[in-house]
């Protein structure tokens, strides 16, 4: 478990923030390898049925995740203020919500699949592969909800190393059975999904052992856990607001695949492969904001308050000059980085269409959420999920909508940059008031600065 309230800041962060950011690299690489086998042998329409499937599957476990945000903010505050028996209680209260959750959430999606595709106008070449991946996907929600939550809660303890071994073995164990599955055993879309149940089944229960083996402390033992209900209510009061944000954007992500739709497969397709690398170049900015969410966190519950500025001016600067860099790679090879996926011509140039227009825009949506991980460390989420409705719901869905009828496909990737202005600009006006300081779990009186 990592302290991260003595020491240089930057450093402190960077070096949190670097295995988060290399194990997030092997979990995209085995989605990236699903894409390109799916594109590669069984063609576009299979491509855009697993496309479709993200934001269903990111619908469904948004506000959960919300919720594990806010547990895991307070891990942070009471390991920094050395509660540990809160720690502990707060640990077990996340496991036992996230279970049921789980659950409840499998037999949601399984019988609610097809309608929800249907809602969104999913040509009917790509409904079918769609329902089938998602209804073996959907049998392992509850091997990731338990992975992603001990990761969270080793996070919030300063400890982000250890989900990384775990996930690199998960990501060659998917790998491999990709590739038996789909290339030897010809077993379709059904065969990616179920690689990937077992690999996040295999992460989940190897990292329980190791942890209860070797870190005693957090004894994740099902039948010893009791669940708090105070914590639990502070959990929510925190998480509510980010669950809520969460399933905004999971439900503004339907709305804008249901634009994508309107013009056909082809366009779909390109999405979700543009989508693939969307996500390894937001990496950078979604791992140095969870680490410096940590650091705030446990900055805030020992009372230091002045490293938190510090702390934020270094994660900019390294952000950004990342965030730059990556800009360049994907606008030099933007259509390499395409042609890996699919072979498809028209795929292609719509593809590099996206990545010419939303790439140069990254140092924004960086900068965006690294100011959201200092206000969420502090415990402040209701703001930034204002930020989120008004970035989202009244900037990019109607401008995508308008746009898209002025110019085609090309307006729906406009209204992307635009959002992501907006919601840095507002980020970074409301950290200059400094509100989000009287926000945390962890009081200390007159001491806040």
């Amino acid at each position: 478990m990592k302290d991260l309230t003595e020491g240089k800041e930057g450093k402190l962060i960077l070096k949190f923030a670097i295995p988060m950011l290399m194990g997030n690299v092997f979990q995209q690489l085995y989605n990236v390898v699903d894409s390109i086998i799916i594109g590669k042998v069984l063609g576009k329409e299979a491509l855009a049925a697993v496309g479709a499937n993200f934001p269903l599957i990111f619908a469904l476990i948004s506000f959960v995740v919300g919720i594990a945000i806010g547990a895991t903010v307070i891990i942070s505050q009471y390991f920094g203020a050395k509660q540990m028996d809160k720690v502990k209680r707060t640990i077990d209260t996340l496991y036992i919500f996230m279970f049921f959750a789980a659950i409840a959430l499998t037999f949601i999606g399984i019988f609610g699949s097809k309608y929800i595709f249907q809602l969104i106008s999913l040509p009917e070449d790509v409904l079918g592969p769609a329902v089938e991946y998602f209804n073996v996907y959907a049998i392992g929600f509850v091997f990731f909800f338990g992975f992603q939550g001990t990761s969270a809660i080793l996070r919030g303890l300063g400890d982000s190393k250890t989900p990384l071994y775990f996930m690199m073995i998960s990501t060659v164990i998917n790998i491999i059975l990709d590739i038996f599955f789909v290339v030897v055993l010809k077993l379709g879309i059904q065969g990616v999904a179920a690689a990937t149940v077992i690999a996040q089944a295999g992460a989940f229960f190897s990292v329980v052992w190791y942890l209860n083996k070797y870190h005693s402390f957090i004894d994740i033992s099902p039948l010893k856990m009791k669940f708090d209900r105070e914590i639990f209510s502070k959990s929510l009061k925190i998480g509510l607001p980010s669950g809520f944000q969460q399933t905004f954007v999971s439900v503004g992500f339907l709305a804008l695949y249901r634009i994508v739709n309107q013009f056909g497969t082809p366009t779909i397709a390109a999405y979700s492969v543009a989508m693939r690398i969307d996500m390894f170049a937001a990496m950078p900015a979604m791992n140095f904001s969870a680490a410096i969410s940590t650091f705030v966190g446990q900055n805030i519950g020992a009372n230091k308050f002045d490293r938190i500025g510090r702390g934020l001016n270094a994660t900019l600067i390294m952000t950004n000059i990342i965030s730059v860099i990556v800009s360049v790679f994907a606008l030099l090879f933007a259509r390499q980085l395409i042609g890996v996926f699919i072979d498809d011509p028209e795929v292609i140039n719509i593809g590099v269409q996206y990545i010419y227009i939303v790439s140069g825009f990254y140092v924004v949506f960086t900068t965006m959420f690294i100011f959201t991980g200092v206000l969420r460390g502090a415990g402040d989420t209701l703001v930034p999920m204002f930020i989120t409705i008004l970035a989202l719901w009244i900037i990019r869905i109607p401008a995508s909508y308008y746009l898209s009828l002025k110019i085609g496909s090309m307006g729906i990737w406009w209204g992307i940059p635009i959002a992501w202005v907006v919601g840095a600009l507002f980020s970074f006006l409301y950290y200059k008031t400094g509100r989000w300081k009287s926000k945390a779990v962890v009081k200390h009186g007159k001491n806040i600065k």
